[in-house]
């Protein structure tokens, strides 16, 4: 019997899918709701998972205001068991230009990070305690790892929002830097959630064959599909299967009772990058956001 839901974006392929699928396995009082732009696919995901009635789709354009909105409201009025996990997955790539949210602000760091901080906010409120809270960032973001994409820049949130000219060539340093994004923001939610609410940060390492490199040139994405997977033998690399595992571990063991404040390379706790640690950095996200989020209703 279902007794707790999950909500996971971006759960129609990759590694959200994956986590739905090891939740589901995990524990037979897991019901998933798979937070998806597109519908038809995110139903396509749940004959995957072969748990139809387990699962309930529901649309949601972290890109738009507006429809983190609805989706909060539709899911107050869903009926569904107790919300006892949110799981920030979903994240976009973008390396061909510069595209903008419906509210004009710079698509990286509106999908991967002002998105989930809107959901997030939301449904603080429907969270039941115990709780746990799971934003998967990348190690892309520490430039200590050495992981060939280019070291993140954190300005102002206000610059990553909206990016003058020369701050928005490389799309690829706007990635890294939304998952910066993602740490800062994980740690700020600990330190301002009282008892009962865990919240964590997740690194899945680099998984070939995974959406992200769908934006990128021709070669690069050849390189993405084929190449990389025969890679998964060194240090950091992995399947979205295991990783989605990790995630779901990570959400419903009892292990991780407790646990709260921490960013995880797969099972295991590590420090994440000096910046992500600055006090500064994090309070500026958090009041741009809400900034940026209060402009979005009006």
């Amino acid at each position: 019997m279902n007794t707790k839901t999950a909500i996971i974006t971006g759960a129609s392929s990759g590694l959200g899918l994956e986590c739905a699928r090891a939740l589901l396995r995990s524990d037979p009082s897991w019901h998933v709701v798979l937070a998806v732009r597109d519908t038809g696919r995110g139903a396509e995901a749940v004959g995957q998972l072969g748990e139809p009635q387990r699962c309930t789709v529901m649309r949601m354009d972290l890109a738009s205001p507006a429809s983190v909105r609805v989706f909060t409201e539709t899911f107050r009025g869903s009926g569904l068991p107790p919300l006892r996990a949110i799981v920030c997955n979903a994240g976009v790539q973008v390396v061909s230009g510069t595209a903008l949210t419906e509210d004009g602000v710079e698509m990286t760091f509106g999908v991967n990070h002002l998105g989930h901080f809107a959901l997030v906010q939301g449904l603080l409120g429907e969270l039941a305690h115990p709780a746990r809270i799971l934003v998967v960032s990348s190690g892309t973001h520490d430039p200590s790892r050495h992981t060939g994409m280019p070291d993140p820049l954190y300005t102002s949130a206000a610059d990553l929002a909206h990016p003058r000219a020369e701050q928005s060539a490389d799309g690829r340093r706007r990635y890294t830097t939304s998952k910066l994004c993602n740490v800062l923001f994980g740690y700020e939610l600990n330190r301002r959630l009282g008892d009962g609410v865990t919240v964590n940060a997740f690194d899945p390492g680099l998984m070939p064959g995974s959406g992200l490199a769908r934006d990128y040139p021709p070669l690069q994405r050849l390189v993405w599909r084929y190449l990389l997977p025969a890679l998964r033998v060194l240090p950091g690399v992995r399947s979205t299967r295991t990783s989605g595992r990790y995630l779901a571990t990570l959400v419903n063991d009892a292990r991780f009772d407790g646990v709260s404040g921490e960013y995880f390379d797969g099972l295991r706790p590590i420090r994440s990058s000096a910046d992500s640690y600055d006090r500064g950095k994090a309070l500026d996200l958090w009041e741009t956001s809400e900034r940026l989020l209060a402009h979005a209703i009006k």
